[in-house]
């Protein structure tokens, strides 16, 4: 079973027995507006929760998107590269953008659910 956390800079995690996969919301590619670029982590880096994990490009701005939770990138969504459009069309399934192997997954208790990301959204329109 898989539960999907959020971060209040607008990625989720969804963790799989020690793999976390982690994209953007819905809520932050649609303030990106269509996204044209992603550079993603190398497979084999080791990222620390909060620290810079990939860029992504969109026709109105530039955006980092930070680790969830620290661990080594095991896999990079290598479709993003031919079609970042992806991001915007399905940002919680197939416009994933990389998974980790779970440095610590305590970090996960400081990561919103689904209720409480909601809530956090409403509270910036």
């Amino acid at each position: 079973m898989s539960e999907t956390k959020y971060t209040g800079d607008h990625e989720w995690v969804r963790v799989e027995g020690e793999a976390a996969t982690v994209g953007i919301t819905n809520y932050a590619q649609e303030q990106l507006g269509d996204v044209v670029f992603v550079d993603l982590p190398e497979a084999g880096a080791t990222l620390e929760q909060g620290a810079e994990a990939a860029t992504v490009e969109s026709v109105k701005a530039a955006s980092e998107v930070y680790a969830a939770v620290s661990g080594e990138v095991i896999e990079i969504n290598e479709a993003l590269t031919d079609e970042p459009g992806l991001v915007n069309s399905a940002p919680e399934g197939d416009g994933w953008f990389f998974k980790l192997k779970l440095g610590d997954p305590a970090e996960l208790g400081e990561l919103m659910d689904a209720a409480a990301y909601k809530d956090y959204c409403a509270g910036l329109d």
